[in-house]
């Protein structure tokens, strides 16, 4: 990659959102989240999560608010669906090594689908997940891309609110 780290991550962090790869755009302006059509800065501010929108460029703010950013597999695509599933089950061991050094309080993959080929599972449910993965408690929350058309902004933020009354609690 040219430059971009797709890890914000610190320890002890109340919880690190977890994508599948980062996006071509993200390995070119230097910053996770940066298509114009991704909702996770509103989806983050909406939910309560940060107590203003962030900028992509301001990404490494998120560790005041004590949440991180990480992926699975490292290698940018143009689409997710470019990363095979067996790509995300070899990745795993790395992957959940990462995870225990930096011992979140809890882990939110964006997505099922990281989530189930790591876990080999078919069936998968949103919210938090009844198995834990890195010994870390497990939320599975609706990917914030533009493409992921199937979330109205307000289903998302419902979605990632649970997860903050949750870690509130």
């Amino acid at each position: 990659m040219s430059g971009y780290q797709p890890d914000i991550l610190a320890k002890d962090l109340t919880v690190i959102f977890c994508g599948l790869n980062p996006g071509m755009t993200a390995e070119t302006s230097g910053h996770s989240f940066s298509t114009p059509s991704n909702r996770f800065w509103t989806v983050l501010h909406l939910a309560g999560f940060t107590d203003v929108r962030l900028e992509p460029k301001c990404e490494r703010r998120l560790l005041d608010y004590r949440c991180g950013i990480t992926v699975v597999v490292r290698r940018a695509t143009r689409r997710a669906s470019e990363i095979p599933l067996q790509e995300l089950r070899e990745a795993r061991p790395e992957f959940e090594d990462r995870m225990r050094r930096f011992a979140p309080r809890s882990l939110a993959f964006l997505g099922k689908r990281a989530y189930a080929a790591m876990m080999d599972v078919k069936d998968v449910h949103w919210g938090r997940q009844p198995e834990v993965f890195a010994s870390l408690a497990t939320w599975i929350l609706p990917n914030p891309s533009g493409l992921n058309r199937s979330f109205t902004l307000g289903a998302l933020v419902r979605a990632y609110s649970e997860l903050r009354t949750d870690l509130e609690s």
